[in-house]
């Protein structure tokens, strides 16, 4: 099964609300990113084993880690849970800058270094959600 097959089952059994703002989300992503790589990660190991929700990714980023080593990984990633949504925003090195940026204006929203988690599209403004995926598309110079 291809990537984008994993993406619209993963987004179909999800509970109705959820999948709506699932999908109105992947739709906003793929018109902020139209040529991007798509990702599925099911949320397990190597060995089977659920580590975390599953995960859908879009454009491309090199992680860079301490040993010098480097892995490719996903800009954007968006995850159902089990009190709303997470937005993952890759690539922005200062930690305080979505905070410091979008906190306060994106509304019912807990924004950290790298996630904006909410519980419904609803609650937030989706114009300031999609500036700082651009953000940080931009932060990491790739699409």
């Amino acid at each position: 099964m291809n990537t984008q097959q994993l993406a619209r089952d993963y987004i179909a059994s999800l509970p109705p609300q959820r999948s709506s703002d699932m999908e109105d989300l992947h739709k906003m992503i793929m018109q902020l990113m139209p040529k991007c790589k798509q990702w599925f990660l099911d949320g397990k190991n190597s060995e089977g084993k659920v580590v975390s929700n599953p995960n859908i990714g879009y454009g491309s980023y090199n992680i860079k880690y301490a040993d010098g080593s480097h892995k490719e990984f996903y800009q954007v990633g968006l995850s159902a849970n089990t009190t709303g949504i997470s937005v993952y925003i890759m690539g922005i090195d200062d930690k305080k800058y979505l905070p410091a940026n979008y906190s306060s204006s994106i509304g019912k929203a807990s924004v950290t270094g790298y996630c904006i988690k909410f519980r419904s599209l609803k609650d937030i403004n989706t114009n300031i959600l999609a500036a700082a995926i651009l953000d940080g598309v931009k932060a990491s110079g790739r699409s």
